[in-house]
């Protein structure tokens, strides 16, 4: 039971944590609060439409959990290395370029699950 005890402690410390990451991630990122509103106007889109929900709700899941880990390496980088650096600028662009190719990844599945529901909605 002790055991137990002390697992559930030790998850629910880290939750708190993750969650504390969230919050300072959204108060601070403004890139992670707009793709939050696009993520949950394609989910109200996708309700609307009766399309199909689990591709929409992958994307927006990679897409915000990219922006996440771009959030935290920019954040590493900056202390790692205050002056600017080659490296310190590669490594925060190449977090941003993984951004950058889950956006659009993210419209391309959006118009192949939500195109057609939509045009048939409005056209049909």
């Amino acid at each position: 039971m002790n055991e137990a005890r002390r697992a559930e402690r030790t998850f629910l410390r880290s939750l708190g944590w993750a969650i504390s990451g969230l919050r300072r991630t959204f108060e601070r990122e403004p890139n992670f609060r707009r793709e939050l509103f696009i993520g949950a106007l394609a989910v109200a889109l996708t309700l609307w439409l009766r399309a199909p929900l689990a591709p929409i709700l992958v994307m927006c899941g990679l897409v915000l959990s990219l922006e996440l880990i771009n959030s935290a390496v920019e954040a590493a980088v900056d202390l790692a290395s205050p002056q600017h650096h080659e490296l310190a600028g590669a490594a925060k662009d190449a977090a941003a370029g993984a951004v950058l190719i889950a956006s659009l990844a993210s419209v391309f599945v959006g118009l192949a699950v939500l195109g057609p529901p939509l045009w048939q909605r409005l056209f049909g």
